[in-house]
């Protein structure tokens, strides 16, 4: 039965030398662009993208715009649903875990974890269980308790003593903004995050994160051209540092202009009143290579291949776990 004990936290460094472990999701964008001919120069520019985006955003006391540089961690939580500690374990989630070293003061500061998000279940809740359950449906239905146990795995993990021991802080997740929804700018402008969106309705994205127990606000930060999406707990605006929300923003949007150039490295601007779209033609590219139909394809792949090594063979308990958890 799953409990405290159950989850183990791996931490491996994401760096120009990084490769994919056997157990990375390979849907993963970080793992995806650490493969094929261009890996390490992919690397290397994608965290020199980093670097500069946070010291444009990190511009006080930074007269050169070189004070900071951003390390980056893949953080793995892993779950022995036996209780068993045999090494077997199920590669339940994979987030990034920011480090800002100031290279005038000669620190280095905790950024967060969290940032980009991982996930082999729902993988199959996405890709498998929903297309599944819509197969000779006229309409597209999602079933009423989808996510519920992704969602309650998920808030055990980030409740675990493992979890806690490893990070002060709870995860911020950073993620696009959806392409059939619109978001409306307000009047609100926070000095780190930028421009407040707020969205016509929630996005099939959002309500699996409420089932995480995460909110969801929308912010453009200065010198963005579309906002993004931050899925957090407690208060985003006040339980985080502004070189915390920077690590954030730099590591993400940066991620973003590689994965979804037609939004986020687009040439003009999010207006007042805006509709992401990724056949939006007015965009630039960058030198960074990101195969993106692969990523869909394997997106399939391994939400089967959680149907076969965790849902079928251990349905029962985790829906008895799961219930019980919730109650």
């Amino acid at each position: 039965m799953i409990q405290d004990s159950s989850f183990y936290v791996r931490r491996l460094c994401f760096d120009e030398d990084y490769c994919p472990s056997d157990n990375t999701r390979l849907t993963t964008n970080f793992a995806n662009l650490a493969r094929g001919d261009s890996r390490q120069e992919n690397l290397r520019n994608v965290l020199r993208m980093i670097d500069n985006r946070f010291n444009d955003l990190a511009h006080w006391d930074n007269p050169n715009g070189d004070r900071y540089s951003v390390e980056i961690e893949i953080v793995s939580v892993e779950m022995d649903i036996d209780s068993t500690d045999k090494g077997d374990r199920f590669p339940l989630i994979e987030i990034l875990n920011t480090t800002i070293v100031d290279k005038k003061d000669n620190k280095r500061i905790a950024g967060v974890a969290g940032n980009n998000f991982s996930s082999y279940v729902r993988d199959y809740d996405f890709s498998v269980l929903l297309l599944k359950y819509n197969e000779n449906k006229k309409e597209f239905v999602v079933p009423a308790d989808y996510g519920a146990l992704h969602g309650n795995l998920f808030k055990c993990a980030v409740n675990s003593s493992a979890y806690k021991k490893n990070f002060g802080k709870r995860p911020v997740i950073c993620l696009s903004v959806s392409s059939n929804k619109t978001y409306s700018r307000t009047g609100n402008k926070h000095p780190v995050l930028g421009a407040e969106y707020q969205q016509n309705e929630f996005s099939l994205t959002d309500q699996y994160f409420k089932k995480m127990g995460m909110q969801v606000r929308y912010f453009m930060p200065t010198g963005g051209v579309a906002p993004l999406a931050f899925y957090f707990f407690g208060d985003l605006l006040s339980d985080y540092s502004a070189l915390e929300l920077i690590g954030t923003i730099s590591t993400m949007e940066s991620f973003q202009k590689i994965y979804r150039p037609e939004i986020y490295n687009a040439n003009s601007a999010a207006s007042d009143c805006y509709q992401p779209s990724l056949k939006h033609q007015d965009y630039s590219v960058t030198r960074i290579v990101y195969d993106r139909e692969e990523r869909n394809r394997l997106a399939v792949a391994q939400g089967k291949y959680t149907e076969q090594g965790l849902i079928k063979p251990y349905r029962e308990i985790l829906e008895a776990w799961s219930a019980n958890y919730a109650a």
